[in-house]
This record gives structure tokens, C-alpha cells and sequence, in this order.
């Protein structure tokens, strides 16, 4: 049995509005301050009040401060998130800020522990990052999905000046998430609600059939004129082998080069197939050719299938329908050189996730193949196990203001 979230971002995503909708649904606020507190943070208190908005009641939660430490520099941060007396904690929570320190340090070209982070270096941020984490290990969460989230337009006033909405920030930690366009003007997802859904592992598809369980609403604290500013979670236990039903689609081709069946199986991925392949084929007159696959739920066939038709200039798409029994997948972290490489582990194997073996081999020098075998062999870390439902491939703060350019990255 695997315990899922689902979040909701209805009117946006920030990292107070999700660790209010947490506690909302169960979560202790006293977990949530024990973590805090190993931090050695000071000055500071949490308040957790219930709210109506718009005939809705839910959770809001303030951070108020009593000293004037507005600023720290990453490294600060990430040192004290590692005080964390629960390793699972520490760990997301470390991620979480480590994702905001590379960001940042890109962005404005430093050295990623040294970063200044301005908006996001105050009681705010390590607050909301260390408490999501907690009252996620609290509740006892495997696996995150994470729905659409919604963009503003306009633009948001920083440290550095007026910037467009979302934050280069926001922007940058966003990648590989599905997004979709609002009507709501500004700021409607945060840097450290980005940072927190790359740190669990969040999963952008369809939620898996699970058993509702909870459900919790975080407010707040703007107010909109026409619906409550919420995030919404969805609590639900799921079985292991999670069977679906979906549709694998197929063309044959034998006038395409390598190099464009190559971007057809990216493109096919960032459309919303589960899995895109290719096979080489010999086809009639002894031709050699390539058959492309792609593997989707039945609801996003019919958009797969044009983009197929289109991309390739076949003259045909064979379409069906399979039944898929997926197991469980989990992820834990280790650390090479001092860097995180997250691996997935399925029932009966696990392997290292490629992306993070390469960052690791780049900044250190040593061949992949080495990172790969250090990763594989070195001891487990106890943080959260994410689960998946087996998918073949990869496919705050209160947000969602009125009128641009009038409010900083973080401002509740």
C-alpha cells in the first residue's frame, strides 16, 4: 500500500498555501514546528488559523517574525534545513533549497552556496520548505502529483527590480512541469513552491486510481474577487500493480534520418505519451525502415496521433488498444561527491537517475560509468520514497495577485 498526493494548484501554488492545505488535511503542526526548531532558526513563530473564503473554509498559515534577519545566503540555509533531526526531512528539505541555490547561482552567475537570496533567504522560505517536508513524512506520502499549474502574466517586483511573471526563478525550476494559462494577473506560482515539487519528485501526469482518505485546503492570504485563493491536496491510498488500460499508436517510416526519429520520440514524450520507442524494421523490396511507437492514455491518443500525422508526413496511424499492469516504483537519494543522485528502484531492480549521474560526472571530472557504479553502491539515505506508477519515461507565499509589478517574489 503506498500513500499518494495529489495537489491541486487552483488559483496557484506557494509554499505556505501547500503546507497549510498539509495541515489541513492532517498533518501535525507540531511535527511541522520540531522540524523547525532543529533548524536553530530563531525568531520566529507559526500560526495555523481555519479561514472562510468565498463559502470555503481552510487552513492558512502566517510565519511571524521577531528578529531582523531578512536575508541569508544559500549555504546558510542549506546548512541549517540539514540540522533536521529526521534524515527524510533534512533531505527533501536540502534539496529543495539546493534546486533554489543552482538556480539563483545561474542566473546571476555565483557560486551556488554563496548565492545572497533576497526574498527567498528569509524565516519564510526555510520555514515553509523544512514544514511541507515534514508534515509530508508525517502523513506518511510516497508519491506527489501534481496537476496543471496555472501562470499569470504581468510582472513581479524583486530585490533586482521590476521582472515578468513567472520569475526567472520560477521559471527555471518549472522545467519538465505541466503548465496552462489564467486570467489571474501576477505572481501564481512561487520560486519555493517550484523547488519544493522538483525536491519530492512530483509527477506532472494522471493521478493514479487511488482511495481518498483526506482532503485539505490551504489559503491565502490575498484575497480575489470571484473564488477562494486555495491549493487543494487529496490524500488516498493506493495497491501495488496499478492495471490500465491505454493504446499504443504506430507508423512505419522509411524516409526519415536518424536525426529527426531522435526529436519525433522528444516531441512525442513532451505531447504527452507515456513512452515513445523505435523499432528498425526491413520493410518491402528490402527497404530498411523504422517503426514509431508511442504509448498514451486513451483521452490524449487522438492529439498524439495528429502530431504523428503531421511531423512525419506518413500516410497512416495504426492504433491499439493494451492493458498495462504497472508496478511500483520508489526513489531515495544518495550522495557522490557530495552532490544527490536520486535512484529508482523498482520490486526486482534499481539504477541511478542519468540525469543527476551526469551533472555529477561534469562537475567532478569522473567518467559516467564511474558515478553510475558509486551510485549503485553507495548506502541509501533515508528520505521519502516517491512512487510512481510506473511510467516508462519521463514525459509562497500566496500567489495569484490582481495587477502586476506591485509585490515581491515571496510576500504572502
Amino acid at each position: 500500500m503506498s500513500r499518494i498526493c495529489v495537489i491541486s494548484p487552483f488559483t496557484g501554488l506557494a509554499g505556505d498555501m501547500l503546507l497549510a492545505a498539509l495541515i489541513d488535511a492532517g498533518a501535525p503542526s507540531e511535527a511541522v514546528r520540531a522540524a523547525v526548531a532543529d533548524t536553530g532558526l530563531t525568531g520566529w513563530d507559526l500560526a495555523v488559523t481555519s479561514v472562510l473564503t468565498h463559502g470555503l473554509t481552510g487552513c492558512r498559515v502566517v510565519v511571524s517574525v521577531s528578529d531582523d534577519a531578512t536575508s541569508r545566503s544559500a549555504g546558510e540555509l542549506i546548512a541549517m534545513a540539514g540540522r533536521v533531526r529526521v534524515r527524510a526531512v533534512a533531505d527533501m528539505a536540502v534539496a529543495a533549497l539546493r534546486a533554489i541555490a543552482e538556480v539563483e547561482g545561474r542566473l546571476h552567475g555565483e557560486d551556488p552556496d554563496r548565492v545572497h537570496l533576497h526574498e527567498l533567504g528569509g524565516h519564510d522560505t526555510l520555514v515553509d520548505i523544512v514544514g511541507v517536508a515534514a508534515a509530508l513524512h508525517a502523513l506518511g506520502v510516497d508519491a506527489v502529483h501534481c496537476e496543471a499549474l496555472p501562470i499569470g502574466a504581468g510582472a513581479v517586483r524583486t530585490a533586482h527590480g521590476v521582472l515578468p511573471c513567472p520569475a526567472p526563478a520560477t521559471s527555471a525550476l518549472l522545467a519538465g512541469a505541466r503548465v496552462v494559462g489564467t486570467s489571474l494577473v501576477g505572481e501564481t506560482v512561487t520560486p519555493t513552491a517550484a523547488a519544493l515539487l522538483r525536491a519530492v519528485g512530483a509527477d506532472y501526469g494522471p493521478p493514479p486510481g487511488m482511495r481518498m482518505t483526506a482532503t485539505g485546503y490551504g489559503v491565502g492570504s490575498r484575497t480575489l474577487p470571484d473564488r477562494p485563493n486555495v491549493a487543494v491536496v487529496r490524500l488516498g491510498d493506493r495497491e501495488s500493480g496499478e492495471v490500465r488500460d491505454l493504446v499504443v499508436l504506430e507508423t512505419n517510416l522509411d524516409d526519415v534520418t536518424g536525426e529527426v526519429l531522435g526529436y519525433l520520440v522528444a516531441l512525442l514524450l513532451d505531447s504527452g505519451a507515456l513512452d515513445s520507442w523505435i523499432t528498425p524494421v526491413v520493410m518491402k523490396k528490402g527497404r530498411p525502415g523504422h517503426v514509431l511507437h508511442a504509448l498514451a492514455a486513451p483521452e490524449a491518443a487522438d492529439g498524439i496521433e495528429r502530431r504523428m500525422l503531421v511531423e512525419t508526413g506518413t500516410l497512416g496511424v495504426r492504433r491499439t488498444s493494451v492493458r498495462r499492469t504497472a508496478l511500483p516504483r520508489t526513489t531515495d537519494t544518495v550522495h557522490v561527491h557530495g552532490m544527490p543522485v536520486r535512484r529508482k528502484h523498482g520490486p526486482h531492480h534499481g539504477k541511478a537517475e542519468y540525469d543527476d549521474t551526469v551533472t555529477v560526472a561534469r562537475h567532478t571530472g569522473l567518467p559516467l560509468r564511474t558515478v553510475l557504479a558509486l551510485a549503485v553502491e553507495s548506502p541509501a539515505v533515508e528520505s521519502p520514497a516517491v512512487e510512481s506508477p510506473a511510467v516508462e519515461s519521463p514525459a509562497v507565499e500566496s500567489p495569484a495577485v490582481e495587477s502586476p509589478a506591485t509585490q515581491s517574489p515571496e510576500e504572502h
